[in-house]
C-alpha cells in the first residue's frame, strides 16, 4: 500500500515541527549559556570593582597622612626661616653646648688597639 498524500503531508509536517523544536531547544540552550556567562562576568567585574575601591580608599588614607606630614613640615620650615627662627631652633636642640663650655670628644690614640669590653669592672 502506498501512503496517501495526507499521511505524507502529516509526516512532513511532524518532521518539520520536530526540526523546529530542535532548533528552538538549541537556540534556548545558547541563550541560557550566554546569560550565564554574562552573569558570571558581571559578578567577577563587581568583585574586581569592589577590590579596586578598597585599594583606592587605602591609598587615599595614606595620601591624607602624608599630606598632613607635609603641611606640618612646611609649617616648621616657615617657622625656622621666620622672625626669631634661629633662636627657636637653638631652643629646640638639646644637644647644643651651653655657652662658655667646651665639647670633649674622646678618640683612641693613633696605633692603640681598642680594649675589649669586660663584664668585670
Amino acid at each position: 500500500m502506498r501512503p496517501s498524500l495526507i499521511e505524507a503531508g502529516a509526516a512532513a509536517s511532524l518532521s518539520s515541527e520536530r526540526r523546529d523544536l530542535q532548533c528552538s531547544l538549541i537556540g534556548l540552550t545558547v541563550k541560557i549559556g550566554l546569560v550565564l556567562m554574562a552573569a558570571v562576568s558581571l559578578v567577577r567585574l563587581a568583585s574586581a570593582y569592589q577590590e579596586r575601591m578598597d585599594r583606592q580608599g587605602e591609598l587615599h588614607a595614606v595620601l591624607q597622612l602624608e599630606q598632613a606630614k607635609l603641611a606640618k613640615a612646611r609649617h616648621r620650615f616657615d617657622q625656622l626661616f621666620g622672625v626669631e627662627g634661629e633662636q627657636r631652633l637653638i631652643r629646640e636642640q638639646n644637644q647644643w653646648i651651653a655657652p662658655n663650655r667646651l665639647r670633649v670628644v674622646w678618640k683612641p690614640a693613633p696605633g692603640a688597639t681598642p680594649r675589649p669590653a669586660s663584664s668585670n669592672p
